[in-house]
């Protein structure tokens, strides 16, 4: 059996959607807030999230220059992602769609962040993709650079 190179850049951007994946579709209130209303949204952010770690887990695997660096920037891409989604809201930044998603889908959630005065306030659920995103594009950085 082949040895991976980059373990760690393979198999963290596999965990980010078995996180996610645990977290929008098994009820864990409060951790989440699953109901029959917020499935399609659930759905469409499956159909937008999964694919990229897969990308970056197979860039990793691959372990060609290419694919590293392909895997890097889909990595900027999802800290982009998860930047506008959630710290630029809790940073006053936010639009009326992102205030009207975080009432109706994580306002009973988890949170350990201050909420006084935010309208958009990551919970423990986001801070932990948040903490897997920094971990894999560290892991696929380090890789990329040869380490």
């Amino acid at each position: 059996m082949p040895q991976l190179s980059h373990p760690y850049a393979v198999a963290l951007p596999l965990l980010w959607p078995a996180w996610l994946a645990l977290t929008e579709w098994v009820p864990m209130f409060p951790l989440n807030d699953l109901r029959p209303a917020n499935l399609r949204g659930r759905l469409l952010a499956a159909a937008v999230n999964y694919p990229f770690p897969l990308a970056i887990s197979a860039g990793a695997a691959i372990d060609r220059r290419w694919s590293l660096i392909t895997a890097l920037a889909l990595c900027g891409l999802v800290l982009a992602g998860h930047l506008v989604s959630w710290w630029l809201p809790y940073a006053g930044f936010s639009t009326a769609a992102q205030r009207e998603l975080h009432r109706r889908d994580y306002a009973r959630t988890w949170k350990v962040l201050p909420t006084a005065g935010r309208a958009v306030v990551p919970d423990v659920q986001h801070l932990v993709v948040g903490a897997l995103t920094l971990l894999m594009t560290a892991a696929t950085a380090t890789a990329t650079m040869g380490g």
